[in-house]
């Protein structure tokens, strides 16, 4: 018999589908236990990171980084399931996918959760942990048999393929914001001993996919010796002005049927925008549940989170294509605010399914979009004909992960409605703090848009004036 290396395929076509050469797949130094070892401690690593960028979401004031930890917690929520697919195909019924693989990637995971300010949380993230499963994905490729373990190769590929942007999106998010110091030289030099220490904890690992031998004790705690604590209080840049106004109810207006589409499409921008403040209600839902949940309500409510996300990007997108600064308008948060303070994550999860199945009928998410197919703005048509459909998915998942946990569905809804109304809004207190006057910016934002549109304003919608003093978003009555 010839050697495997003068081995010919039909006239030269390329051997075993494509996956790689003879010469390697006549090469058996691989076994199946290797590749679980190796997906498993990626499962950790990228389930802790979707645990600490879901965590980090509420109290980031830096609004680029709240929608990118959106993202990114997605991202990682989508590969860790793919890990747990493909471990659930290779033999391991229970999974064993709970169990810490080793103590160093632990403190590892602890250590970046609990870093003290945001830019050595991106320092540990997107310089350290990342990069590390980037590379540990890349040596999976590379020593997995391509043959006998393609689809664990397939999944190494399609994780550091992803990573590749996102690690260069959080070391571009770091430069940033180091630029932006004043003492940039002194701040990154005082995080580099913190830094090694993670990279101590790495090497303590035998690196993150255990390849290199581990020598070394883990590390003490650094700024884990303080345990983490989940910040629920959503908080903002210095661009977002007057957050605590709640002087202007676009519900009221976009129902309105004496205003034209086009008119309405600017508050709808506004609608969008300001749904940067379901995400930071939602992350408080995923880490109070963490451990009450299946993986499978996280995967979910993850992508939920990133939708919306998503369309307070759309409405960010939308004022610039009208060359609308929207800084100039106050986008409130007491929604989430109030939400995450008064009450507890079942109940939130209540009001949120409430508000999504609320949505659904005929002057739900339908109405907006034929509002914007209306207005003659393609912008907004295009917005709010995926926003209508991101919506009808999350009203499925409210009903397969909220729902059954009632009688009836009628019950469900009533809950949700009944947990919505115990909110304070604290409409009069935030004004009598001096935290906002509920100023009426609608009539200044209008003539703005008037004026790009080239037309004169309509003198009943420059008068609009309602607010959400004892009305709420779904035009209930307030107590």
């Amino acid at each position: 018999m010839r050697e495997h290396g003068d081995y010919e395929s039909y006239r030269g076509i390329p051997p075993l589908a494509g996956l790689c050469s003879m010469a390697r797949a006549v090469d058996g130094d691989w076994d199946l236990d290797q590749s679980l070892r190796r997906l498993k401690r990626l499962h950790y690593v990228l389930k802790r990171l979707h645990e600490t960028l879901t965590a980090k979401i509420t109290a980031e004031p830096i609004y680029e980084l709240k929608t990118a930890f959106s993202y990114h917690a997605y991202l990682c929520a989508e590969q860790v399931t793919l890990i747990r697919r493909r471990v659930g195909e290779m033999r391991e019924p229970p999974l064993g996918l709970d169990v810490i693989p080793d103590p160093a990637l632990e403190r590892l995971m602890d250590e970046v959760v609990a870093a003290p300010s945001t830019p050595e949380l991106l320092a540990g993230l997107y310089g350290v942990v990342l990069p590390a499963v980037r590379q540990a994905c890349r040596r999976l490729q590379t020593d997995a048999h391509p043959l006998a373990d393609a689809p664990t190769v397939r999944v190494a590929k399609l994780i550091a393929f992803e990573l590749e942007d996102v690690v260069r999106f959080g070391a571009e998010a770091l430069r940033c914001l180091d630029s932006d110091s004043q003492q940039a030289d002194s701040t990154q030099v005082d995080r580099e001993p913190w830094i090694r220490h993670l990279e101590q904890c790495l090497q303590a690992a035998g690196q993150l996919d255990g390849v290199e031998s581990a020598d070394e004790a883990v590390p003490e705690p650094w700024h884990s010796a303080q345990p983490y604590q989940y910040d629920k209080e959503p908080r903002r840049d210095e661009r977002f002005c007057d957050c605590y106004n709640a002087g202007v109810n676009p519900e009221v207006f976009l129902y309105d049927e004496q205003f034209s589409p086009q008119d309405k499409t600017l508050m709808m921008y506004y609608k969008r925008l300001r749904e940067i403040d379901v995400p930071e209600m939602m992350a408080s839902i995923l880490v109070e549940l963490r451990a009450d949940e299946p993986w499978e309500f996280h995967m979910e409510m993850s992508r939920q989170l990133w939708d919306e996300a998503r369309h307070a990007m759309m409405g960010e997108v939308g004022f610039v294509a009208l060359g609308i600064d929207w800084r100039t308008i106050p986008i409130n948060f007491t929604w989430s605010r109030n939400l995450n303070l008064q009450l507890d994550a079942r109940q939130r999860h209540g009001v949120l399914f409430f508000i999504e199945q609320n949505l659904m009928p005929r002057n739900g998410k339908r109405y907006e979009w034929e509002i914007a197919n209306k207005s003659g703005d393609p912008l907004s048509a295009l917005f709010q004909d995926f926003d209508w459909a991101d919506e009808v998915l999350h009203a499925q998942i409210g009903r397969r992960w909220y729902v059954p946990r009632y009688t009836t569905l009628k019950e469900a809804l009533d809950y949700g409605d009944d947990c919505w109304s115990k909110v304070l809004s604290h409409w009069k207190s935030y004004r009598d703090q001096g935290l906002t006057q509920h100023r009426n910016w609608w009539p200044e934002l209008y003539a703005k848009a008037c004026q790009i549109w080239g037309k004169d304003p309509d003198p009943h919608a420059l008068e609009f004036h309602a607010t959400y003093e004892d009305t709420r978003a779904d035009l209930a009555k307030l107590e």
